[in-house]
């Protein structure tokens, strides 16, 4: 099973008018119920592989587990370096056989994040992948900042331009109040500053939301309709697996077949994954990526 990068699976999004959703993985279970619901809403996933989660299952394996299910399923998916940070996270991940990878050095200033990011965009494309960037920086639900600070965490429509046009990325997470982790409150998305990055940038990349979890279902559906085209979930699934597992343990006491005890885990994360493969719009779409994919084998 070839794997699609990003950029494939992005672009006939935006053309379609809907959003990939990036879940992310840590073990086989996480990954089952993610396939699970992939296949069960035929619908085209991109599988997020942190650098932690890839020092706690190992890269390989976690690689090994997306192949496997890729091929018993059918289903369309990219493999995804998140938030790699260091140049050996990148190496490893292609090493590995990612089909995308992201390099985020929002925590450095702006001209070292165009270097260091312009730099991953090489390696990246030499061997054949997407790569994104992100640009504004994301704050945890533990911060505690003024508004003036807010902003000055946010993308800079002006500024994303810039960072798009020197680096040579292919998707941009965009940082427009979005966080991550549980909110706080409703989450405060400044749609207008979406709205006039989108209107910067066109079609020159493709833009990424971070820190969904959490989000309202019709503020989604606004980020959807002013571009966003992949869409990142770990919280929740995160929260669904141990929900799973508490509930189990609670009720069964006595059990300690690891099998039973993770089973009701698998079960509400599909739960999680199902829904917002319907909210972001993307059950039914495999088919399309298939047939393209189809026909690039020809």
């Amino acid at each position: 099973m070839l794997f699609k990068t990003n950029t494939e699976l992005m672009t006939q999004a935006r053309d379609g008018g809907y959003a990939i959703g990036a879940f992310n993985t840590n073990n086989l279970e996480i990954t089952k119920a993610i396939f699970t619901a992939a296949k069960q809403e035929e619908s085209p996933i991109i599988l997020a592989i942190s650098p932690s989660a890839a020092k706690y299952a190992g890269m390989e394996n976690l690689v090994a587990m997306a192949r496997v299910a890729a091929e018993e399923t059918g289903v369309p998916v990219s493999v995804h370096l998140d938030h790699g940070t260091e140049w050996e996270h990148l190496v490893h991940a292609i090493q590995a056989g990612f089909s995308s990878i992201m390099y985020d050095g929002s925590k450095h200033p702006y001209e070292e994040n165009v270097r260091l990011t312009a730099e991953a965009v090489k390696l990246g494309h030499a061997a054949g992948i997407s790569v994104e960037g992100e640009l504004g920086r994301l704050v945890g639900t533990e911060d505690q900042i003024s508004v003036s600070e807010r902003e000055a965490s946010m993308t800079d429509p002006d500024q994303a331009m810039d960072f798009i046009e020197r680096t040579g990325i292919d998707a941009l997470a965009v940082s427009i109040g979005n966080a991550h982790g549980w909110y706080k409150g409703k989450p405060q998305l400044d749609f207008k500053r979406l709205g006039a990055i989108q209107k910067k940038v066109g079609d020159k990349v493709l833009l990424v939301l971070h820190g969904a979890s959490g989000i309202p279902d019709e503020d989604i559906r606004t980020a959807a309709s002013f571009g966003i085209t992949k869409i990142n979930i770990d919280t929740e699934t995160r929260d669904a697996f141990k929900r799973g597992v508490a509930q189990f343990i609670q009720e069964n006491p006595d059990v300690i077949d690891p099998r039973k005890i993770l089973k009701p885990a698998i079960e509400e994360m599909v739960k999680i994954v199902d829904g917002k493969i319907k909210l972001f719009g993307s059950a039914g779409k495999a088919a399309g990526h298939i047939a393209e994919l189809a026909g690039r084998a020809v």
